[in-house]
């Protein structure tokens, strides 16, 4: 019998699977076309059959282990998706389907659907004249009842129902704020729909793209294969984490496309025209009114990141680990949203455990805290790793803050610390300059002719104490700032 022959012993199939999985599994692939319409894979092979536009659209490929343990790729969704996973070579070179409509279908002329469609017409109109009349208040009761069964209908696609027509929903997530996305097979295909316009940005991850979709601006994230882990970390924390929040970048799908060459990996969100924080304060000055909306959006949103909600559908908490000025975007209304997530570290309270991704990248040496400089952080507390996203908080203020007019005087931009070590400092640098000579970035004089600046100032250095269990929370930051703001009389 061979090794991967089915059979109804649970123990054989284990077996089966485990030699299939060490060997690798041959699949067909309808996208490979270089590779004669087969791709291998330590996986499963994958077949899958949508409804697009009344037409069945049918997939079958390779999906990865990482794909495959997150136990999502290998179930439908009732009558508008079928996919299956399977285990032996070629096993999904088969055709799915949907379940089709009765056969049993009366066709009706245009003289018969004319009368009926009128006689319709007219006996919903006095049904419902007799029924708003007779019974308002009953009818109320029916109106809600069935707008909240809507929602729930909706709520499978993890979007509101504000009227409008579904694919409307779909291109209207990126103003939604981030959450778990578009369903995941939309997900899984979405790469073949998106039109990319112009390279944005790169980084040590790879490339950011401006692209289309549904006549939409969005980003397209492309992470270099060696970085998988820091992509497929982000991903699994927008889908398994419900964020929804204006100020944390608004996710909209992850996908990997094969370009015949290399597997890349897509990671896509909504797009904000004015780039980073980074290149925003290089290219403006602000006032000291937009220095205050930029700090205190880019707090509120660390203050969500940070807090747990306790729920069926609520939210551990999460350390960003990576806050920096180039990790934050700003938004047409001059707001700030938080971005990559790939290093990001989740709180789970009940068991009191933290997930620490697998990942051979550490965040930036200009923003590390002195116990991570040091080594001396203790990875085993999660208010470690909130109190070093604190420090990082307050240096990035110091780079927006600098950027306002104080006393007839304008700060070019710089990095934190840019007057201390090189213009890429290693850590042996960061270590001397930050924990041995304990030194920070200079708060200017001229900040204490303004109130707001010098109230800044403060905050920044209470978020820079060595002792981390002395810093600020992001909470105390907020309120704090929307303090300046009332009494100000600053509209932010």
């Amino acid at each position: 019998m061979s090794p991967r022959t089915v059979c109804p012993g649970s123990a054989l199939i284990l077996l089966t699977v485990a030699a299939t999985l060490c060997s690798g599994l041959k699949c067909v692939c309808l996208l490979c076309e270089n590779t004669n319409f087969t791709c291998q894979t330590e996986g499963a092979c994958w077949a899958a059959v949508m409804l697009t536009n009344g037409k069945e659209e049918v997939v079958q490929s390779c999906i990865s282990l990482p794909e495959l343990n997150a136990q999502v790729f290998c179930h439908g969704s009732n009558n508008i998706t079928k996919r299956e996973c399977c285990f032996s070579d070629f096993c999904n070179n088969r055709t799915l389907q949907l379940p089709t409509a009765s056969p049993n279908i009366i066709h009706w002329g245009l003289v018969e659907l004319t009368i009926l469609v009128t006689v319709l017409i007219c006996v919903a109109s006095v049904a419902s004249m007799l029924l708003i009349c007779a019974c308002h208040g009953r009818h109320s009761k029916y109106k809600k009842a069935n707008q909240q069964h809507s929602e729930e209908l909706l709520s499978e696609y993890n979007i509101s129902n504000s009227g409008k027509a579904l694919k409307e929903l779909f291109c209207d997530m990126s103003a939604s704020g981030s959450g778990s996305g578009l369903p995941l097979l939309v997900q899984r295909t979405i790469a073949r729909t998106i039109v990319i316009q112009k390279l944005v940005g790169k980084g040590r991850f790879g490339e950011v793209w401006h692209g289309k979709w549904c006549g939409e601006d969005v980003a397209v994230k492309i992470f270099s294969s060696r970085d998988e882990r820091s992509w497929f970390r982000e991903a699994e924390v927008y889908q398994t984490v419900m964020l929804r929040h204006e100020n944390i970048l608004g996710f909209i799908a992850a996908d990997n496309k094969d370009n015949g060459t290399w597997t890349q990996l897509w990671l896509v969100s909504e797009y904000h025209e004015q780039g980073s924080l980074f290149h925003y304060l290089n290219r403006n000055s602000i006032t000291v009114a937009g220095m205050l909306k930029l700090c205190l959006s880019l707090v509120n949103g660390l203050v969500h990141l940070h807090m747990e909600i306790v729920g069926t559908k609520g939210k551990p908490a999460i350390a960003h680990r990576d806050i920096k000025s180039k990790n934050i975007l700003v938004k047409t209304n001059e707001t700030c949203a938080i971005a990559d997530l790939g290093l990001a570290v989740t709180h789970d309270s009940k068991l009191n455990t933290i997930d620490i991704p697998l990942n051979p990248r550490v965040g930036t040496k200009r923003y590390m805290a002195p116990e991570i400089l040091d080594d001396s952080m203790n990875m085993h507390i999660f208010e470690s790793f909130k109190r070093a996203d604190i420090y990082s908080l307050g240096l990035v203020c110091w780079e927006t803050a600098r950027r306002c007019t104080a006393g007839g005087v304008i700060d070019e931009h710089q990095l934190p610390y840019y007057d201390m070590v090189p213009s890429d400092p290693t850590i042996e640098d960061m270590r001397k300059v930050v924990c041995d000579q304990k030194l920070r970035p200079n708060i200017p004089n001229q900040w204490q002719s303004c109130e707001a600046l010098r109230v800044m100032g403060r905050i920044m250095r209470e978020c820079w104490y060595a002792n981390s269990t002395a810093r600020l929370t992001a909470l105390r930051i907020k309120k704090t700032i929307a303090q300046i703001c009332i009494e100000e009389d600053f509209k932010v």
